[in-house]
């Protein structure tokens, strides 16, 4: 753990979110669905040794209009904290927008004007013991930031610098996700609350920001479907239990965990259900994955190896499983026993 974070445990805290930015508030949606642990438990105190935590959440809130942007003011003032800033949605570039702004939450009181989403970010990031980006808009841009868009949208690093560092001296988390996997984000506030009260190390991030122990691995190497790409049995249909690469999957190259975690209680996830995965915890996500549903760049010379010694051992494997499918001959009900038995003293 950092001395910026065990000098700066903490008993209460409160979490500022904003799904301002280029935002269909999907990931907020996504997250009342988590149960390991439940959004519900950590707000309740459910969960020995986390501080008391206080939500700011407009979709979740009970507050409205000027009484919800209050304890934001109230934060950019420095008076109120500590504090985490969850930021869902993209950073649009407020430098190209001419005489408007792309978005905005509240008014400044002294001149009436909205304040946008970038002077929010601005007043209260240099002030947040962590600040934590909650979906692919907010982690790298996603859609919003896809080429051709007019905002010059961008991911929170990219707005802030990816060599960021928070009050406690933690980079920016980012937990991607389109929307993002609701356990992978409560699992990551978790951390990072456990952390703040002085009982987690400094939580592990990989050069993309991302926790390493939910994204280290990729779709494929979790996924129920692989076993038939070693084989070289390939969907050619979405009605296929087998391998989705030739129909468009990109799972091998994905670093995502929703085939062995599911989307909710351990249920669900694209290629689960089904589904091909468009690679939408990734950083290129959505311009380097597209067309959807086209077969994969790198799956072509991947699927024309796999498919010379596929063939192959699937035939040994079928093989095997038809003889080890039947009972050992000497199962039965005849008068001798012919399971090799050799009696050390024979019966008279």
């Amino acid at each position: 753990m950092t001395a910026e974070a065990t000098a700066s445990r903490v008993d209460e805290i409160h979490i500022l979110w904003t799904s301002e930015g280029m935002s269909c508030d999907g990931d907020t949606v996504s997250v009342t669905a988590a149960s390991l642990p439940s959004l519900e438990d950590v707000l309740m105190g459910a969960i020995p040794g986390l501080p008391k935590v206080h939500l700011h959440n407009k979709v979740l809130a009970y507050e409205t209009g000027d009484g919800f942007v209050e304890p934001f003011h109230r934060a950019a003032r420095g008076e109120l904290g500590p504090f985490i800033l969850v930021v869902e949605g993209s950073i649009p570039n407020e430098r190209i927008n001419g005489d408007g702004y792309w978005t905005s939450m509240g008014n400044d009181p002294d001149t009436g004007e909205p304040i946008t989403l970038n002077q929010w970010i601005d007043r209260l990031a240099p002030r947040a013991w962590a600040v934590v980006a909650i979906g692919t808009c907010a982690t790298y841009g996603g859609i919003h930031a896809m080429a051709g868009n007019p905002t010059g949208c961008m991911g929170l690093a990219d707005y802030l610098g990816w060599d960021f560092r928070s009050t406690a001296g933690l980079p920016i988390v980012n937990v991607p996700g389109c929307p993002v996997q609701p356990d992978n984000f409560m699992e990551t506030l978790l951390w990072v609350l456990h952390q703040a009260a002085g009982l987690a190390p400094t939580i592990p991030l990989d050069d993309q920001l991302r926790p390493t122990w939910l994204f280290g691995k990729t779709v494929h190497e979790g996924c129920d479907r692989a076993g038939y790409y070693e084989q070289g049995d390939f969907a050619r249909d979405y009605n296929s239990p087998k391998c989705q690469v030739k129909i468009g999957c990109w799972g091998p190259v994905v670093n995502c965990n929703v085939t062995k975690r599911g989307w909710m209680d351990g249920l669900g996830g694209c290629p689960n259900v089904g589904g091909i995965c468009i690679g939408c915890t990734m950083p290129g996500f959505p311009d380097k994955f597209m067309p959807f549903m086209d077969q994969p760049p790198g799956s072509h010379l991947s699927a024309a190896v796999v498919g010379v010694y596929g063939p192959f051992i699937r035939a040994l494997r079928s093989l095997t499983n038809r003889t080890a499918n039947r009972e050992p001959k000497w199962r039965h009900n005849r008068t001798r026993l012919s399971s090799g038995y050799q009696p050390r003293w024979p019966h008279s």
